[in-house]
């Protein structure tokens, strides 16, 4: 850094000494427009079912949709993005509740695109929520078969864009499944469907609590090291996000988020595409229950986000999206 002067002539507080002076030489500012809300949803009829494992999040029945889509777009939040809890009853070995057109993910993405048009809709692709092993695609020999499970991964996105899904996101992490994604959906008329490819997804010990909340985590055999990041490893990064943008991916995450900030500051620096992050489940656990137990106060919630935009984050994925909205349009 060059010479630019030094005490007493330069005093960097000047620039600190009221909050409309902060406004005018702010770095990075979060709004509504950067937040993608996720929501869980369930069968059943009239319930909103708390998360134990996450405070303050719940899991909704199809007739309490609309009204959460409906707040969103009255908070200007881009998009929701859906997850499932699936029924043991209906998962098995192979995952194929992932394939019906009456799944939870289809019929909440028929109502909400019958009703509303002005709202993006993300959806994962992955089969974690639908197998009775827990792991995101198919086991054979003990693995994870990345080539056979490439093969429903595909029909998993066609079904989730013929339902409206507006943005598919692959969370699995299997090699080459954005290229085959992308080129299925082109195929079947699908091309303006966006890919959302977690290509930067982590090995990482913060998805306990949406385990529980998607109902895999009591059926998870052994890990996910095989197929998900090591964590103790960036550069490799690099080579999955040049990768999945070579095969046709629109943005890319990076997930976990806040132990990950350095990631999202490199994938930034290195590649010209929108980066959002996912702060996870483990991490939004964390941070509610000091603020529950008065260790923090709400404001923690704004400056973690803040982190994000200013290590290069295009948006973030945060169960806080509805809480911090509401704080944002009151400030």
């Amino acid at each position: 850094m060059k010479n630019v002067g030094s005490y007493p002539s330069v005093r960097l507080r000047r620039n600190r000494k009221s909050e409309w002076c902060r406004k005018l030489v702010s770095e990075n500012n979060l709004s509504p427009s950067d937040l993608i809300w996720p929501i869980f949803i369930r069968e059943g009829k009239n319930l909103k079912e708390p998360i134990k494992s996450m405070p303050g999040v719940y899991r909704y029945t199809l007739d309490k949709i609309e009204k959460l889509v409906e707040r969103a777009i009255e908070k200007k939040i881009p998009m929701i993005a859906l997850f499932p809890y699936t029924s043991s009853s209906k998962k098995n070995y192979r995952g194929s509740e992932a394939l019906n057109k009456n799944n939870l993910i289809c019929k909440a993405l028929k109502l909400i695109k019958k009703n509303f048009d002005e709202i993006g809709l993300m959806c994962d692709v992955a089969l974690d929520p639908y197998t009775s092993h827990g792991h995101d695609g198919i086991i054979k020999n003990n693995y994870v078969d990345n080539d056979e499970t490439i093969k429903i991964l595909i029909k998993q996105s066609l079904l989730q864009a013929e339902m409206g899904c507006d943005v598919i996101a692959p969370s699995d992490m299997m090699d080459g499944r954005i290229g085959e994604i992308r080129k299925a959906l082109d195929k079947n008329g699908h091309k303006m469907v966006q890919i959302l490819s977690y290509a930067v997804k982590y090995a990482s010990n913060f998805y306990g609590p949406f385990r529980d909340a998607v109902g895999s985590k009591m059926l998870l055999k052994s890990d996910k090291k095989n197929y998900q990041m090591d964590f103790r490893n960036s550069k490799e990064a690099l080579r999955e996000v040049s990768l999945d943008i070579s095969e046709g991916a629109d943005f890319v995450m990076v997930k976990p988020g806040m132990p990950y900030l350095d990631i999202i500051k490199l994938v930034k620096e290195n590649f010209k595409i929108p980066v959002f992050a996912y702060q996870v489940s483990g991490e939004y656990s964390l941070i509610k229950n000091a603020i529950n137990n008065k260790l923090f106060n709400d404001d923690v919630i704004y400056e973690s986000l803040i982190s994000f935009k200013r290590a290069g984050a295009s948006a973030v994925v945060t169960y806080f999206a509805d809480e911090i909205a509401n704080h944002l349009k009151n400030k």
